[in-house]
């Protein structure tokens, strides 16, 4: 048996792979998506099941279950003969949502790693292209109804063949993009990282040895799965209960709804979903395996001591997804599957696990990614361009603090671009970036802040689209706190503001110079009763503008006499 030093160095090692594949691929990319606000990540995978052995630290946590799946795929489609079998130097690119995937615009690539003749394991990673075809610049269609509307499908092929680029299948996917002549640099970046990891695997491998490697490799998987057993096992027995809105489907103007009961009993938890909508027309459908990685990066989220390996989901037992819009089937549309429903499937379990976990568990944080897509032709430049804007808010409030203002979204940690990049890349002005204050759900322990950011297109002619959430209600309180503020997009051209019908998702608004977009993106939910917050607290937000007097006042009212106990 592997002893406990070499289990822990090998599985240091395992991650830094995984690590220096993430800063490869965000160093050497294009795209400010990947190349600044980190929209990726890297990991390696089981040559048997294509079950997760390691994932990069930097790596968006939605993708934690979702390469899992897609690369059992691609292992499953290349036993049966519908996908080419590979050969040293093959990496197989895939976006396709219904194979293990997410949104068309999370583009993954796939590597054997090669030892003596045979498959040790794969790597993969995943990357978000600014754009992949489809009726709107950037893919987030908010109203289609068909998967053709959003973009190019590809199933497992391979794009590198023994190492070199097919110009073929490279050819056919920058035909039906726009700006393809930019993607190179991120399809590079992307295969850079797994050579680099390739390389620093082997490194690993040589030093400790296959057999040593796949031992360490299956105590992780074991130890995973004891101790996220033993985490569950703080959990009393028995059945939490809590739903989730999604604001619309883009197309039909009424609200979804997430519907979870949580089961503990003997050691695991069963995730429950079957009350939920239907499939809908819009593309806020989830695919199967975004629905499974949205709760077991919640869960993450609850016990980050769990190592991540596929050990750490044994324990977790999805249910009743069937015949909901968390299971799309082709062709039901699904880009707001991992950037927003992914969001509001983790916002459910945490809403139902604070009844029960009081101490570790949140209330609710903003829960989107705030895409916003901009496409257009820059005559200053010459060329077309397609902009990208992800954006942060509020966490939640905790049982000991507030929540963290203008924080990176529940399923990653991608980041807003910096302006300065944006500005230099895109004919935009950042007119605002702030807080939005206001924003954080009173409790007694207040939520955290949402971003307030506006921008004005400065030349040529573009179209705007957005695929948002919680613009209906704000994000969750917990235990007592009030919900956090609200989603707000407005557009303002020629003087005239408008807000979209769906308030959080429309598409092909026509922008010309001097117009302007302006978005605030929802707080956090309040944790806990607002009567017991500090008064100091209270002052000092008001002292430093985060809310106005008379807000403070009706959110946390001042002693008085008929209630001496209130702050």
């Amino acid at each position: 048996m592997i002893d406990p030093v070499t289990l822990a160095v090998i599985q240091a090692g395992l991650q830094q792979v995984c690590d220096e594949m993430d800063l490869t691929f965000s160093r050497a990319a294009f795209s400010p998506v990947i190349a600044e606000a980190d929209d990726r990540s890297d990991g390696i995978y089981s040559a048997t099941d294509g079950s997760l052995i390691a994932q990069g630290s930097k790596g968006l946590p939605v993708f934690v279950g979702v390469m899992q799946f897609s690369t059992r795929t691609i292992l499953e489609r290349i036993r049966t003969g519908i996908t080419a079998a590979p050969e040293p130097g093959d990496i197989y690119i895939v976006n396709d949502p219904y194979l293990g995937g997410t949104h068309l615009m999370d583009v993954r690539f796939a590597m054997p790693v090669w030892r003596g003749g045979d498959i040790f394991c794969w790597l993969s990673n995943t990357g978000h292209w600014p754009d992949t075809g489809g009726a709107v610049p950037g893919g987030f269609s908010a109203s289609a109804i068909s998967a053709e509307q959003e973009g190019l499908r590809l199933p497992p092929v391979k794009l590198f063949k023994k190492g070199a680029l097919d110009q073929e299948i490279y050819q056919i996917i920058c035909s039906n993009i726009r700006v393809s002549e930019q993607r190179i640099g991120d399809v590079k970046a992307q295969a850079s990282a797994l050579l680099v990891g390739a390389e620093r695997l082997a490194a690993l491998l040589d030093r400790y040895g296959d057999a040593t490697v796949v031992e360490a490799i299956a105590e992780m998987r074991r130890l995973a799965a004891k101790q996220m057993r033993a985490m569950i096992g703080l959990i009393p027995d028995g059945t939490y209960r809590s739903t989730a809105i999604v604001d619309s489907d883009g197309v039909v103007n009424q609200p979804l709804t997430i519907a979870l009961s949580v089961t503990k009993s003997d050691g695991a938890l069963r995730f429950d979903f079957s009350e939920s909508s239907p499939p809908c027309m819009g593309p806020m459908n989830s695919v199967r395996a975004t629905t499974l990685s949205a709760v077991y990066l919640a869960m993450r989220h609850i016990f980050p001591e769990v190592p991540i390996s596929a050990g750490a989901f044994e324990p977790l037992e999805v249910t009743g997804i069937e015949g909901t819009f968390l299971d799309a089937q082709y062709p039901r549309p699904v880009s707001g599957c991992a950037a927003e429903v992914s969001q509001r499937i983790a916002e459910a379990v945490f809403a139902a696990l604070v009844q029960a976990l009081p101490t570790p568990v949140t209330a609710a944080p903003a829960g989107t990614s705030g895409n916003f897509g901009l496409g257009g032709h820059d005559p200053e430049k010459g060329r077309d361009y397609v902009m990208y804007q992800i954006s942060g808010g509020g966490y939640g409030g905790f049982a000991g603090g507030d929540g963290i203002s203008n924080g990176c979204s529940t399923i990653g940690i991608s980041k807003a671009p910096p302006v300065e990049i944006m500005e230099q890349s895109y004919p935009v002005l950042y007119c605002r970036y702030a807080l939005h204050e206001g924003s954080g759900g009173a409790g007694q322990f207040r939520g955290g802040f949402g971003l307030d950011y506006e921008i004005e297109l400065l030349r040529g002619d573009a179209r705007a689209s957005f695929v948002m959430d919680h613009g209906r209600v704000g994000p969750q309180g917990a235990l007592g706190g009030q919900d956090g503020a609200v989603n707000r997009v407005e557009v303002i051209r020629n003087g005239v503001t408008m807000v979209p019908e769906h308030l959080s998702k429309a598409q092909d608004i026509a922008l010309k110079p001097g117009d302007r977009v302006r978005v605030r993106t929802p707080g956090g939910g309040g944790y806990g009763d607002p009567a017991k917050r500090d008064p100091g607290l209270v002052a000092e937000d008001v002292r430093l503008g985060r809310y106005d007097a008379a807000d403070a006042e009706a959110l946390w009212p001042r002693p008085n006499a008929s209630n001496p106990n209130k702050p």
